[in-house]
């Protein structure tokens, strides 16, 4: 398999493998008017397996969404063809608008306009509960 380089854009390296699709899901990145190479279940040495996602566009991701996902991941911005800034991704403290309370009771239900909020109560398991009715997402 060959895939191209890229110029200008970013790599998002490390993914677990298996996630590389709710990563292109949650960042909209079909909405892209751009190249986007998903590649699922590359060897590698550190991981075993990997997913890597490259986008031929320089855009800004939400970090919070790839650290939500995979907080093991990188993020590799690429000028002119070489590697300008490694970016390591954290497991984000609160996430907004990234998933949506399941609770039917939640204002969040009623109240469209209101930010979908979590924040991070148990690091170590990725638990997030909402803002508003402690919801476990």
């Amino acid at each position: 398999m060959n895939i191209d380089s890229i110029k200008n854009g970013v790599v998002i390296d490390h993914i677990m493998a298996g996630k590389g699709m709710q990563l292109y899901d949650l960042l909209n990145l079909d909405s892209l008017d751009a190249s986007v190479a998903i590649i699922k279940n590359v060897q590698s040495k550190r991981l075993g397996k990997k997913d890597i996602i490259k986008i031929d566009a320089d855009i800004n991701l939400d970090t919070d969404v790839i650290g939500y996902v995979d907080p093991e991941a990188t993020v590799n911005v690429i000028k002119n063809g070489e590697l300008v800034e490694k970016k390591s991704i954290n497991l984000p403290k609160t996430l907004t608008n990234v998933i949506k309370c399941r609770n039917p009771r939640c204002i969040t239900s009623t109240e469209q306009e209101l930010d979908q909020v979590f924040n991070l109560v148990d690091e170590k398991n990725k638990i997030y509960r909402c803002i508003y009715c402690e919801t476990q997402a």
